[in-house]
């Protein structure tokens, strides 16, 4: 009987600590609203990291599959102090590439919060 016990304990730890998770320090998240307000404030780099390649957001300066960003550092800005914002469809692709990015040497890097899904809830544009 305990061992059946500590069995549902252990579990139920499992699932609490996977609760628990915590965003990456090295990529902010960013609302729809507030890309929204910073591309109309500015011109920011862009980017589209979903697979596959989906509609993009209107502005959108480059298309770089999520798990294949070293294969176009030529393509990324040469300042790796730029901002990139980058996006996919709801979120985790944008991680793995800001993962990527910041592997590369960038330390400005943002990641639109629930994706273009949340774009498209907002009503934003796409191209």
């Amino acid at each position: 009987m305990f061992p059946k016990k500590l069995h549902s304990v252990v579990a139920a730890m499992a699932i609490l600590a996977g609760c628990d998770f915590q965003q990456p320090d090295y990529v902010k998240m960013v609302s729809a609203d507030e890309l929204n307000r910073i591309m109309q404030a500015g011109d920011i780099f862009l980017v589209d990291v979903h697979t596959p390649e989906q509609k993009h957001i209107r502005g959108t300066d480059l298309f770089i599959p999520y798990n294949e960003v070293d294969k176009y550092q030529s393509k990324l800005p040469e300042d790796k102090n730029t901002a990139i914002y980058v996006y996919c469809e709801g979120g985790p692709m944008g991680n793995a590439a800001a993962k990527a990015l910041y592997r590369l040497g960038y330390r400005n890097l943002m990641n639109l919060e629930g994706g273009a899904k949340a774009w498209r809830k907002s009503g934003f544009a796409f191209e």
